[in-house]
Order: C-alpha cells, then sequence, then structure tokens
C-alpha cells in the first residue's frame, strides 16, 4: 500500500468538505447553538414551520440518536412542538419562541447562503449541484458495494 492514498484532488476536496463542516460549526457556536439543534432548525426551517420527524432525520445528517436527543432538547426548551400525523407519525413545529430564535439563528445562516449562490451565475449553480449531487450518488453506490 503506498504511504499516500488520496490523489491531490481527493485531499482538496475532503479540505473543502471539511472546511465547510468547520464553517457551520462555527456558525452554530457563534449563534449560541449547538450543531445538531442547528441542525435541527435549519432543515425545519427548509422545509417550512413543521417538518416530519423523520425527514428531520433523513435531511439534517444526525444519526437517529444524536436527531432524536436535539429534537427533545428542543422540545423541552419550548423552541418546538412534537404533533401526532397519521397515526405514529410526528411532526415539529416551531413555537413562537422557536420562529423568534430561528429568525435570530438559522435564517441569518441561510440568507447568508442564499447570497452566494445568489452572486453564481444560473450555470454555475446548476454544475455545482449536479456534480455534487453525482458525487454523492456515485460513493453511496461504491459504500454500498464493500
Amino acid at each position: 500500500m503506498k504511504n499516500n492514498m488520496l490523489t491531490e484532488e481527493l485531499r482538496r476536496f475532503n479540505y473543502i468538505v471539511g472546511g465547510i463542516d468547520q464553517v457551520y460549526h462555527e456558525a452554530a457556536l457563534k449563534l449560541g447553538l449547538s450543531d445538531s439543534a442547528m441542525a435541527v432548525l435549519y432543515t425545519i426551517c427548509g422545509e417550512g414551520r413543521s417538518c416530519p420527524l423523520s425527514l428531520i432525520r433523513r435531511l439534517s445528517g444526525l444519526s437517529k440518536q444524536t436527531a432524536n436527543s436535539a429534537i427533545r432538547k428542543l422540545e423541552s426548551d419550548g423552541v418546538i412542538r412534537l404533533e401526532a400525523v397519521d397515526g405514529k407519525q410526528k411532526s415539529a413545529d416551531l413555537t413562537d419562541k422557536g420562529r423568534v430564535l430561528a429568525e435570530n439563528t438559522v435564517a441569518k445562516v441561510i440568507a447568508a447562503e442564499n447570497r452566494i449562490f445568489e452572486s453564481w451565475t444560473e450555470q454555475e449553480r446548476e454544475e455545482y449541484i449536479r456534480l455534487t449531487q453525482r458525487y454523492l450518488n456515485e460513493f453511496r453506490d461504491e459504500i454500498h458495494k464493500l
């Protein structure tokens, strides 16, 4: 096995992905949120003011246990309210307190992201999304083969 298994491109890609994760972490700290609370609130805001728990778990990138812990904490803090939908399914809704918190935290992050995307041409945005989606799909396929 070679000493250095990463190509230069993969090293650069991993540095960028890690850097993006670090910026989200810095944003959460700056806004007084845990990473998991920010991910949950971000997901709810991205979907509207209400979001099924199963969707929060899938879209946030958090493990089921971490997402559940963050959801329970946000509920106990009065930020979200859980409501039953279709039997066993539950949805997280922002409370008035949650809307204020979201507006002062994750909405600022989303606005920053929107400013960046708006500064790119439509072609740049489409290419970035297309290639990132392709990488995700192919990487998922490769991992399933392991």
